[in-house]
């Protein structure tokens, strides 16, 4: 009714079980009522202290949740692990921050109570206060275009080369300030809430250093989340691109990589805000397709650096699959260098920009969708965040 975020700080044992023969309640519970406002308000969650059943599932059921170094977080705690599986375990190795982070359950961690509490506020900043309500615009001081003289020298031109997207990230972003969610799980990619332009942004970055980039089940599994987060309230999607496709092999077969890179296409795909994409070097196979790439997924703007590299997989791949001689794979090579400008002259991108007008080329996109974002706004028709 109110319209407002709603913010759950948790400590406690879980659900009190009613004595036999107590009567069961009728009513709706406040699971219900969290899954009824998915996507309607913003929802956070702090965890203080040890949580157990009950009030550990509403953890799961915010767009956001933190915990603090002493808190830990499970389906029962170490008693009724004992009593029903005969295993001893402290809270920590149950649900510590180590297992909680790692499994996914719990997105970042706070050093103490007051850290998560003004994480939260941090948060909140970037949102409306519901899905009725667009994300306010902040007078950053540093809200103009510039160029990004070092941005040379933070994306080398060797596409085999690691380099660190935060750093692109925060050159690009106003202020170099950005807040970065689960930092610490699936870090292939990078989701960061930003401003630019003073303009709330999701920011979703392939993570060169991690895997190379390629996008493992974890670090979809992440995308997919926040991209339906970013996309239920209203926040435009900033894609940087550099990867070399989704990660293949037994291991990430076995952790369910086409089930999770699946999901992120479907929140990439079906996300209705502004989309902006940059290819930085390359991006091969479905690798581009939930990075927002193709040029059906609705962009306001698709920009590549010069040199950039697309395709179902790159040249050396492609000519060890195929098994080509020297001059086949001399045109092959040729051909992926000169991916970029092939691609815009088919129109797959709007634009081949300079990277240090990086920024500049953001800030046109957020301009050219500005009468679209300034429009009356409502919840999704199926408005549901998946946990």
């Amino acid at each position: 009714r109110e319209r407002i975020p709603l913010v759950m700080l948790l400590e406690g044992a879980g659900h009190r079980p009613p004595m036999p023969g107590d009567p069961g309640g009728g009513g709706p519970n406040d699971l219900q009522a969290q899954a009824a406002l998915s996507g309607i308000v913003p929802m956070v969650c702090g965890v203080m202290g040890p949580s157990a059943g009950h009030g550990a599932i509403t953890a799961l059921l915010c767009d956001l949740s933190i915990m603090t170094g002493d808190a830990a977080i499970f389906t029962a705690g170490p008693p009724v692990v004992e009593a029903s599986l005969g295993e001893r375990v402290g809270k920590d190795d149950l649900g510590g921050p180590a297992v909680a982070i790692g499994a996914g359950t719990i997105h970042n961690t706070a050093a103490d109570d007051a850290d998560l509490l003004a994480q939260v506020r941090s948060y909140l900043s970037y949102f409306g206060s519901s899905a009725w309500e667009r994300p306010p615009v902040v007078d950053t001081g540093d809200t103009g275009r510039r160029r990004i003289d070092r941005m040379l020298d933070l994306v080398p031109r060797d596409g085999r080369r690691g380099y660190d997207m935060a750093a692109v990230v925060e050159s690009l972003v106003d202020c170099g300030q950005s807040l970065s969610i689960q930092p610490d799980y699936g870090r292939s990619i990078i989701c960061a809430l930003a401003r630019v332009g003073g303009d709330p942004v999701g920011v979703v970055a392939n993570q060169p250093v991690e895997l190379a980039g390629s996008i493992d089940a974890a670090a979809a599994d992440k995308a997919a989340h926040f991209i339906s987060v970013c996309d239920a309230f209203h926040l435009p999607l900033l894609f940087l691109a550099d990867n070399p496709g989704v990660l293949a092999g037994t291991a990430s077969e076995r952790a369910g990589v086409l089930r999770a890179s699946a999901r992120m296409y479907a929140a990439q795909t079906g996300a209705t805000t502004v989309k902006i994409h940059v290819t930085l070097r390359k991006a091969f196979g479905f690798g581009s397709c939930v990075m927002a790439m193709n040029p059906h997924d609705s962009q306001t703007l698709s920009f590549a650096f010069p040199g950039a590299t697309v395709g179902a997989m790159g040249a050396a791949g492609a000519g060890r699959a195929v098994g080509a001689d020297e001059q086949a794979e001399r045109d092959l090579q040729r051909a992926e260098e000169e991916s970029a400008y092939r691609s815009a002259s088919a129109l797959s991108f709007d634009e081949v920009i300079d990277p240090r007008d990086t920024r500049n080329a953001v800030l046109a996109a957020l301009e050219v969708s500005a009468r679209r974002r300034s429009q009356p706004c409502q919840p999704k028709s199926r408005p549901g965040i998946t946990p």
